[in-house]
C-alpha cells in the first residue's frame, strides 16, 4: 500500500511517497516530473523491495524552498529521508535532475548507496558528453536559468509548456496519460512553483563545482548502471567510466527521454536483476 510522509530538511519540508518492503530503494525525478514519473514501475519494484519516491526539493508537494538547489544540498535532502525512515543502506535510481545529486549521494556516502542507476541525465560537467553537447546545452537550460525571466513568460501558460516537455520526451512524441500529465502541470502551476523548478537549472555552476572537486580523491566503488534513452544516449555512461569501479552501460535506443513512463516494462526488465544482483 502506498504511504505519503513529510521530512524536513534544512527548513523545507519534503514529501515522500513508499511502498512495499525489502531493501530500499531512492528513486529521484526531474523535470518536468514528481515522484508520480516512476508511478509505472513503483507497483513491481515494491513487490521485491521498499521503495521511497520523494519529490525533489522545490517541487511536487515538496515545499518552496528559497535555497538548496545544488546537487550537494539535494543529495543531504536524500540521506535526511533515509535517516527518518531508519534506512542504513538503499539502491538509488535517477533520471534527468535527480542524476547529479544521486552521484554525489553516492560518491560522498558509499556506505549508505549500495547501488546506483543513472538514466537519462548529464552528472555535472564532467568530460564525456562532449557528442550530446555538440550544438550546445539544450536551449531551456539557459532559459531557465536567468533569474525572473522564465517565470515571467511562462506564468499562466503552465499546460503549454510542461506538456511540450512530456511530447518531446516520448519516442513518438504522444506525451504521456492525461492523469500524469495532469498532475505534473498542477505541480508546476504558477509562479513559485516555476521559480523553484527554474533553481535547479540556476544552480548548475554551483553543482559543476561540487562535482569537479568530489571526483579529484573519489571513485563510485558502488555496482553502477548508466541507462541511455533516445535523448542523452551513452552520455552518461561515457562520463562515469573513468570514475567508476563497476560499471554496466546499457541503451534503449527506441525510448524516449522519459524512460520510467515511455519504456517502463523494458525498464524493469533492466532494473529487476541490476538491483536484485
Amino acid at each position: 500500500m502506498t504511504a505519503s510522509t513529510t521530512v524536513e530538511s534544512d527548513g523545507a519540508r519534503l514529501h515522500v511517497v513508499t511502498e512495499g518492503e525489502g531493501p530500499a530503494v531512492l528513486l529521484l525525478h526531474g523535470f518536468p516530473h514528481t515522484w508520480r514519473v516512476w508511478s509505472a514501475a513503483i507497483p513491481a519494484l515494491a513487490a521485491t523491495h521498499r521503495v521511497i519516491a520523494p519529490d525533489l526539493r522545490g517541487l511536487g508537494d515538496s515545499d518552496r524552498a528559497a535555497s538548496g538547489y545544488d546537487a550537494r544540498s539535494l543529495a543531504r535532502d536524500a540521506l535526511r529521508i533515509l535517516d527518518a525512515l531508519d534506512i542504513e543502506t538503499t539502491a538509488v535510481v535517477a533520471i534527468d535532475a535527480g542524476v547529479t545529486p544521486a552521484f554525489l549521494l553516492a560518491l560522498e556516502n558509499p556506505d549508505r548507496v549500495d547501488r546506483l542507476v543513472l538514466m537519462e541525465g548529464m552528472v555535472g560537467a564532467l568530460p564525456g558528453a562532449e557528442a550530446f553537447l555538440r550544438g550546445g546545452p539544450p536551449w531551456w537550460f539557459g532559459f531557465h536559468a536567468i533569474p525572473d525571466l522564465a517565470e515571467t513568460v511562462l506564468e499562466g501558460h503552465e499546460p503549454e509548456y510542461v506538456e511540450y516537455f512530456l511530447r518531446i520526451g516520448t519516442h513518438d512524441r504522444r506525451g504521456v496519460d492525461s492523469e500524469i500529465r495532469d498532475a505534473f502541470v498542477a505541480a508546476y502551476r504558477g509562479r513559485d512553483s516555476l521559480r523553484s523548478a527554474f533553481e535547479h537549472y540556476r544552480a548548475l555552476p554551483a553543482t559543476a563545482a561540487q562535482v569537479a572537486d568530489a571526483v579529484r580523491t573519489r571513485r563510485l566503488v558502488m555496482p553502477t548502471l548508466a541507462l541511455g534513452g533516445g535523448v542523452v544516449g551513452g552520455a552518461t555512461a561515457a562520463q562515469l567510466e573513468p570514475l567508476t569501479d563497476h560499471l554496466e552501460a546499457r541503451l534503449l535506443a527506441d525510448s524516449g527521454h522519459i524512460i520510467p513512463l515511455d519504456r517502463p516494462r523494458e525498464l524493469l526488465e533492466i532494473l529487476h536483476p541490476f538491483l536484485l544482483g
